[in-house]
């Protein structure tokens, strides 16, 4: 098949087919799929084993907290390798920048399945740790930012919502993946061999996956967006210093006498007073609006995918595998979840969803609280399967393509991977440091209900004061607001 992918928004048009498209997809899904099952796997190790192998010398308490915060600093390095990686993809391409970002994450996740313990080496296993989380974060800071980018700007408009959802199948086979393989490790090995060799299998098996990603993203063929860019020459997007230089060149050469063959040319760019309009522009607003978008996706998840599991196991000392199956039910779930909500913003729109999603979770947060420290496994179940699809899975599904249509293709990669970092080092990675803080000060359920209700009411708010973004052209430079 030879459809076109990419409407021809601009003269610097390159056909891409369903079978690229195909490509692209197939990459995206990998690679979001490891890059959150390289966290889950971390994330899920912190809240089960982490603390006893790393951390042995303090309380339980104590160790759940330190451990959290080893999975925090992974969001730092994110922010990093966002504004680095993110940059990289603005001005040579995407597909340079997805191949990096794989190969850190995988290499990174395998070597933590060879760590050596606290037994073993003392002080030195927890900084090890750290130094490879660090890794882990700076390749994975830009890795769904990327792979958001690449399948938004290759996606037919009245799909883009459907096809960037299949960015969010990837993150949540990763989790089920993890979730699956900590279910099946914590319900079959007995504690002493978990902690002695079991917990290393996981970080292992993902050097697989790694391999196979890889392979897929070298034949990969660049956005049609970014080609189609009008200050994108030979392939490479032009400084605004760049810009600048050619504009005055022009202007000296508009004053030079026509007779002059020898003159050398000056490559005109495409669409002048576009590239103008987006150098001009001034940026903020749509930033701004697109963070609060993140914060109840990244919020619900650090808590509910994270920091519950945790909190089941070491406060309300319920079986271990309660948690994690109940992750792997929501997940099996959002396979049907995530593109129904892409289809539902392609109908309706991505404002009128934000509204009812933020609405509510903050409606349910305190229901499931209620089911959560219940004691039922049942009733835990179900919470937990609910809160992860309405609270986390739907939002991600309208935030892989919204934020996407809210920047300009100029930026784009840049402003969407520091949205995704900062939200997640604002929310994803303190809300289960917080929570566990205020959890032991206060031998209480409550600041996680009222911390789900905050995260969502930011998002709530920022839908209602954002525009309508829905079918906008990717091609151009400037946001949208």
């Amino acid at each position: 098949m030879t459809e076109s992918i990419a409407p021809p928004t601009t003269t610097k048009r390159e056909s891409r087919t369903t079978r690229d498209l195909a490509k692209v997809a197939v990459s995206g899904w990998l690679g979001t799929a490891m890059e959150f099952m390289d966290f889950q796997l971390y994330s899920l190790a912190a809240a089960i084993v982490f603390n006893k192998i790393f951390f042995p010398d303090v309380s339980p308490v104590i160790g759940l907290i330190a451990a959290m915060a080893t999975y925090g600093v992974g969001y730092v390095a994110r922010l990093v390798g966002a504004v680095y990686f993110g940059r990289m993809g603005d001005r040579i391409g995407r597909k340079k920048v997805l191949f990096i970002t794989i190969a850190l994450m995988g290499a990174s996740t395998t070597l933590i399945g060879v760590l050596p313990t606290y037994a073993m080496i003392g002080i030195w296993a927890p900084i090890l740790l750290v130094a490879l989380r660090l890794i882990q974060g700076f390749g994975a800071g830009a890795e769904i930012a990327g792979a958001t980018v690449m399948l938004a700007e290759y996606a037919p408009v009245r799909r883009r919502g459907l096809i960037s959802s299949l960015v969010c199948l990837g993150t949540n086979s990763g989790t089920l993946a993890a979730s699956a393989l900590w279910a099946i490790l914590v319900s079959v090995l007995p504690e002493d061999q978990l902690l002695s060799w079991g917990w290393r299998i996981p970080f292992l098996a993902s050097f697989v996956l790694m391999i196979f990603a890889v392979w897929i993203r070298r034949s990969l063929k660049e956005s049609p967006v970014f080609e189609q860019r009008a200050d994108v020459l030979d392939g490479v997007a032009l400084s605004k210093a760049e810009i600048a230089k050619q504009d005055i060149a022009k202007q000296e050469l508009a004053q030079q006498d026509t007779a002059k063959p020898a003159t050398p040319a000056v490559p005109d760019l495409a669409g002048t007073s576009t590239i103008e309009a987006a150098l001009h522009q001034r940026k903020g607003k749509a930033f701004l609006i697109a963070l609060g978008l993140r914060f109840g996706q990244a919020g619900n998840s650090g808590l509910i995918q994270t920091f519950l599991i945790g909190y089941l196991a070491t406060v309300l000392l319920v079986d271990k595998s309660v948690g994690t199956t109940a992750i792997v039910y929501g997940s099996l779930l959002g396979f049907i979840t995530i593109p129904i909500m892409g289809l539902l913003g392609d109908r309706f729109g991505r404002r009128p969803l934000y509204l009812a999603l933020s609405t509510l979770t903050a409606l349910f947060s305190i229901p499931m609280m209620l089911m959560v420290t219940s004691g039922n496994t049942t009733l835990i179940t179900v919470a937990i399967v609910v809160g992860l699809n309405l609270g986390v899975l739907s939002l991600f599904a309208m935030e892989s393509v919204t934020m996407a249509e809210f920047f300009g293709a100029r930026t784009r990669f840049t402003q969407l991977a520091l949205a995704k970092e900062i939200g997640g080092i604002l929310a994803t990675a303190i809300g289960p440091l917080l929570a566990a803080t205020l959890t032991a000060v206060t031998g209480h359920w409550w600041p996680l209900a009222a911390m789900l209700v905050g995260y969502s009411l930011i998002t709530l708010v920022s839908a209602a004061v954002g525009p309508e973004v829905r079918g906008r052209d990717m091609v151009r430079l400037e946001d949208a607001v």
